[in-house]
């Protein structure tokens, strides 16, 4: 991230910080009109705070949004030895899971996928319908047998799709 875009995106999480105290809050995020609309912001804007913290601060704001970086062509050939980039497709995969593992137990049950769907889709798809997704998605995502999506299991299902574009936003362009 060069200067620039660090001195832009300090400049956003400033403008963000209504209290002015170096550290936004969860309503800070919620007056954010994309998150505002979408429905998985809450997700989202829970996904910036760590355990039992209401506030974050400019560096886990910077962490967090990391995830949402493009994968530039000339970091694709980076060291290997280094620790991998948080917009690495292993990164973003973990990010993208953790919005569906809502009791944090490593697997997504069919409980928790009917709540994200629900909240995806609102009241447009009744419950019996959306059972049926559920249950269709965990059947064909399953190896296991245990009824719920693992991680080695969500990221099979995900391995044709282009992660690292899909879940980029381009907010240092």
């Amino acid at each position: 991230v060069s200067h620039s875009q660090i001195t832009r995106l300090y400049s956003r999480f400033t403008s963000l910080d209504k209290g002015e105290n170096g550290t936004l809050s969860r309503e800070d995020f919620q007056r954010i009109p994309e998150l505002a609309i979408n429905p998985l912001g809450d997700r989202i804007i829970n996904a910036f705070f760590s355990e039992g913290e209401d506030q974050v601060n400019f560096r886990g704001f910077m962490r967090t949004l990391a995830h949402f970086r493009p994968i530039e062509d000339n970091e694709k050939s980076k060291d290997q030895n280094g620790p991998e980039p948080l917009t690495s497709r292993s990164n973003k995969l973990h990010f993208a899971f953790r919005l569906y593992d809502l009791d944090k137990d490593d697997k997504i049950s069919r409980d928790e996928l009917l709540q994200v769907l629900r909240m995806m889709v609102g009241v447009n798809i009744s419950d019996e319908q959306l059972g049926s997704i559920a249950d269709r998605t965990i059947q064909e995502a399953d190896q296991d047998g245990d009824s719920a999506i693992s991680f080695a299991e969500f990221v099979k299902v995900l391995e044709k799709v282009d992660v690292e574009q899909k879940m980029s936003i381009r907010f240092l362009h």
